[in-house]
Order: C-alpha cells, then structure tokens, then sequence
C-alpha cells in the first residue's frame, strides 16, 4: 500500500514538472556524457602508452662524415669509439637499464632509406656513406631514456641520442588536453545538474505542500514523504545516464570501430568493453546526483 502510495505520488510529480524534468534528463545527459568522454579518453592514453612504449627504442647516432655536431667535429665515428658504445651498453652498469640492443651499420640505414625513398630526388642524391652506424637500444624501463642521455650524449662519436617517445609525445599531449576539456566542462555541467535537480524537487515539493502537511499531521515520517520526490530526481537522473551510456556506445561503434580502427591499423583504439566498464560509475553517479540534490532540496520542505 504504502509503496503503491510513493509511486503514484511520483508519477503525479512527473505529469505535474514534465518541462523540468526533461530539464534535468538534458542536464545529466550533457554532464555524464562528459565525463564517459573524459574517462575513455584516459583509458585509451592509458592503452596507447602502454601498447607504444614497450615498442620504443632509444636510438644512438654514431657521427655520420661531415656530421656539424660538437662532439663529431665533422670526422665520422671511428671503429674504436663505436666499439667503445657497444662495450658500454653492454658493461655491468647498463645491464639494469637495457634489455636489447641492435645495431644498424650505414650500408643497412641506407637499404632501409632507398625502401622508403627509392622513387624520389632525395632517395637518387642520398648515397651510403652520408648515413651513421646506429644502436637502437630497447629499455628495460622506457621511462629511464634520461640516464642513456646523460651517459652517452656528447661521447665522442657520438652525434645524438634521440628517445622515439619524443614522436609520441605531442599526440599524448593533445589527448591529455582533451581529457582535461571534457573534465572541465563535465564539472561545470555536473553543477548545473545539481542546481536544477534541487530547484525542480523544491518546486515539486512547494506545489505539494498541502498533501506534505496533511502527510505530516497523520505522523508520516521523513523518509515516507521525501520518497516520491526523491524518486523523481532519481528516475530522471537514470534517464539521462542511459542516454549518456548510448550515446558512448554509438560514438565508439561510429568513430573507433567504423573509422579509426580500420584507418589506422597499427593503433590499439578502446571498444565497447570500456564503455561497459564505465556503464556502472555513470550511473552510479547519477543517482547519488539525484540523492544529494533531492535531500538539500527536501530538508526545508518536507522536514516533521
């Protein structure tokens, strides 16, 4: 009886509010929406990181003839100083740090350059001996590239050390930035929720005072005349984190799986299972929305 009682009550306040109600499911859809936004973004920075960094290498040049760098003075590196590199990425000391190298003479740089540029002007003027001998060096730590820059950088005969995260990390960057834009405008969208959210259950309350106060006079408690009202925040709240959740499950289905991953075959995208991952905190979060709202909102209200 009683719970029929709360549910008709709530329905009556859905028909009576139905423009703020919508309001409200506009509201929580925007901001959800956001945040699922700024939640897979990190996810796939996450994925991205951990999917490239253990593919990258740090690569020693060796100077190159007529290399301009201070520490070439434009001769190329001599037998004995590329045999010192090699001694030193292999002593005791390094043996912590590194977990392969490989080495790339000029001959195999220069097969490697005609593959990519057989067919153009700058593939017919480039000849073997403008190339470096390379060690391209596998981390046992990719985040450590510093202490190989700092042992090797500016050895003799050597002309740079280059760490590849250094061809990623403007793309990261942009993510980031991405991440932390839909962050923000969620938090911003999250307040606007909450401000509407309690106006609409206060004025929901407010053209309910009669019922509320003859609620009162027979000894209803708290709980018994706030669940009607905190059930219509609720269920409008509910609306928009399911329209939020779809509305990630279309973007992955047309942005990633009809576009991105078939454009860019050797990237690793997220897919429906992180949007089922994050399904359960969207709505988690917009019920305790509707929660908190609705119990400032009724205090002054509905209190016995």
């Amino acid at each position: 009886m009683r719970l029929r009682f709360i549910l008709s009550e709530t329905g009556k306040g859905l028909a009576r509010n139905k423009a703020m109600a919508v309001a409200v499911v506009i509201v929580t859809y925007v901001s959800l929406l956001f945040v699922g936004v700024a939640m897979l973004a990190q996810m796939q920075v996450n994925m991205l990181k951990s999917d490239w960094y253990n593919k990258i290498e740090v690569s020693i040049y060796m100077c190159a003839t007529d290399d301009s760098a201070p520490s070439c003075g434009l001769q190329e590196a001599t037998e004995e100083q590329i045999e010192d590199v090699r001694q030193r990425l292999a002593s005791d000391e390094m043996s912590s740090y590194v977990a392969e190298v490989f080495e790339e003479t000029k001959e195999e740089a220069y097969e490697r350059f005609q593959e990519r540029f057989a067919d153009s002007a700058l593939g017919d003027w480039t000849t073997a001996d403008m190339l470096m001998f390379s060690f391209r060096v596998k981390l046992v730590d990719p985040e450590q590239y510093q202490i190989i820059y700092e042992e090797f950088s500016g050895s003799p005969g050597v002309s740079e050390v280059v760490d590849q995260r250094e061809l990623l990390e403007p793309m990261f960057d942009v993510l980031e930035k991405a991440k932390a834009m839909s962050l923000g405008l969620a938090g911003i969208m999250v307040v606007a929720a909450v401000l509407l959210i309690t106006t609409t259950i206060r004025l929901s309350a407010m053209s309910r005072e009669r019922e509320t106060q003859i609620m009162r006079l027979v000894g209803a408690s708290n709980l018994f005349i706030q669940a009607p009202f905190m059930i219509e925040g609720a269920i409008a709240a509910l609306i928009g984190a399911g329209l939020a959740v779809g509305s990630l499950f279309a973007g992955v289905e047309l942005l990633v799986n009809n576009w991105l991953s078939g454009s860019f075959l050797w990237v690793q995208f997220i897919g429906f299972r992180e949007v089922w991952l994050i399904t359960p905190v969207l709505v988690a979060a917009a019920l305790l929305l509707a929660l908190i709202a609705s119990a400032f909102s009724l205090a002054k209200y509905t209190k016995v």
